[in-house]
């Protein structure tokens, strides 16, 4: 990898309201935190086109706030077929969203697909919940694994592309 090229990374969830942008807005805290911000470039996506334009849930944006995270000026989107071969690294927050990304995805690039929570190596669970329809604590567990996969995943990124 040449010093001029970004590594491109793409969280996705179902909607692109509560998952997803949670993981982009600690994935892009991280990074800038380790000075890779012009190195590693994160975007987020939902595998369904719900809710298009529409800023993070309200819970979403909260729990991230209290932990220093600012998300709200990401918009949702839906996955396209070109995102597969835009972003080196694609993670699924579960795996509904892990199948249906590979059932889209060409079988060339099957392998830049991975869940979030592979790279969590001090938790147990390997799916992000969805926390639309529980309570504010859903919304802090999220955060939690999605901490704790970002933190490894960045970690692999380093490793993989020599930042």
């Amino acid at each position: 990898m040449s010093d001029t090229q970004i590594v491109r990374v793409l969280f996705v969830c179902m909607g692109n309201i509560c998952r997803s942008p949670t993981a982009e807005g600690v994935f892009r805290h991280l990074v800038r935190a380790e000075g890779l911000e012009h190195r590693i470039d994160a975007d987020s996506a939902g595998t369904h086109g719900y809710h298009v334009g529409r800023p993070p849930d309200g819970r979403a944006q909260a729990a991230a706030a209290a932990r220093g995270y600012d998300i709200s000026d990401l918009r949702a989107r839906q996955v396209s077929r070109t995102d597969f071969e835009f972003f080196d690294w694609v993670l699924a927050m579960d795996n509904d969203n892990l199948a249906n990304l590979r059932a889209e995805c060409p079988e060339t690039l099957q392998k830049r697909i991975h869940r979030l929570l592979d790279f969590a190596s001090d938790m147990d669970e390997r799916e992000v919940p969805d926390p639309y329809y529980g309570g504010d604590a859903g919304f802090r567990h999220v955060l939690d694994l999605v901490e704790s996969g970002s933190r490894g995943l960045l970690q692999a990124i380093q490793s993989r592309h020599g930042l």
